[in-house]
């Protein structure tokens, strides 16, 4: 499965080891789940990742983002011409529609058009995923 990841569910996985985002994480790291990206995306997951005030452990951030690049996909993304009330947003949904993933996983789904592959952690893991 390929999505696109919100850096706010990678941020909240990092600092809240037990969280749904957390699961998620591990999803991706044990190649069960495959992150679609572009560079913008990840210039951001490096930028908020390595902001001090935030207290991430860098070398497990390094870790997931190194990861990420290797075992993730790469896309050139299409631009949408949808508004965003935070054009920060936007080059997730444009990976997400350009990329065909089923789902974009954010913390933020208010920050997005209202479209079913958007959703939160706990959304994509009760109503999408097969836990048992």
């Amino acid at each position: 499965m390929r999505i696109v990841l919100d850096t706010n569910v990678i941020v909240s996985a990092l600092l809240t080891p037990t969280g749904l985002p957390a699961k998620i994480l591990n999803l991706i790291l044990e190649r069960i789940i495959k992150v679609v990206y572009d560079n913008d995306i990840l210039a951001e997951y490096v930028n908020v990742l390595s902001r001090k005030e935030l207290k991430i452990n860098m070398e497990l951030a390094e870790y997931v983002i190194d990861f990420i690049k290797k075992d993730g996909e790469f896309v050139i993304t299409k631009l949408s011409k949808i508004k965003f009330s935070d054009e920060s947003d936007r080059k997730f949904y444009d990976v997400y529609k350009t990329a065909g993933t089923l789902f974009l996983i954010t913390g933020n789904a208010r920050h997005f058009p209202k479209e079913a592959g958007i959703v939160s952690p706990k959304e994509f893991l009760d109503e999408y995923w097969n836990q048992d």
